[in-house]
């Protein structure tokens, strides 16, 4: 399990050249028939477009790479979407781009500029996120130390998921993977071993900007 970068979410925008109208769509997909749906529902709801180019990564390793011109001179279009993904580096992604003919040709030089813009502007109104492996970690304090741990992991800006006040206070945090061993450590320290932290389970976290998405 590592870490790896997507897009959060659904994304759209568009830009009109010498009279050509570009849609660029983004989307985060799990599987290659999630980006197979998409492109469907895409190429359905402009089923009037000249175009409907697509390129998409599955797999945290970027084991499925696929793409199509859609009726554009070869090279011209679906390659260029697919390599926007992969200079970002992004896995788990599908982009189509919606092309209305204007009129005016492109060339293929313009063809490729147009259809790296399209592929770009949605992946950025899609947001683009690093998923970070974190640890889930359950964690019971009695009452009288929970004001000194709540106030550790608030300075540090940890993950709280959940917390209830039983006999005990327990907390629900995620913590960096790659922070972890010092996590415990400091919190350790910080409660002169009187706390309890149970590994729960490892999972993959939206983060932008050092801050979790939801």
């Amino acid at each position: 399990m590592n870490n790896y970068r997507t897009v959060f979410s659904y994304g759209e925008a568009e830009f009109i050249i010498n009279k050509s109208r570009f849609i660029g769509y983004a989307n985060h997909i799990k599987t290659e028939e999630e980006a197979l749906d998409f492109i469907e529902e895409i190429s359905t709801k402009h089923r009037d477009a000249t175009h409907n180019v697509y390129a998409y990564v599955v797999g945290e390793n970027s084991n499925i790479q696929r793409f199509s011109d859609d009726g554009e001179p070869s090279g011209t279009a679906g390659i260029p979407a697919l390599e926007v993904i992969k200079k970002e580096d992004l896995r788990n992604v599908v982009v189509v781009v919606t092309r209305y003919f204007g009129g005016i040709h492109l060339g293929a030089g313009g063809l490729i500029r147009a259809y790296t813009k399209g592929a770009k502007i949605g992946l950025d109104a899609a947001k683009i996120v690093d998923m970070v492996v974190h640890q889930e970690l359950g964690i019971k304090v009695d009452y009288n130390l929970y004001g000194k741990i709540e106030n550790f992991l608030l300075a540090n800006e940890y993950i709280v998921d959940e917390v209830t006040f039983d006999t005990s206070v327990n907390i629900s945090i995620f913590v960096d993977r790659e922070e972890l061993d010092r996590f415990i450590k400091t919190i350790t320290d910080l409660s002169r071993g009187n706390i309890e932290i149970k590994k729960l389970d490892l999972v993959h976290l939206p983060i932008l900007d050092g801050k979790r998405l939801k």
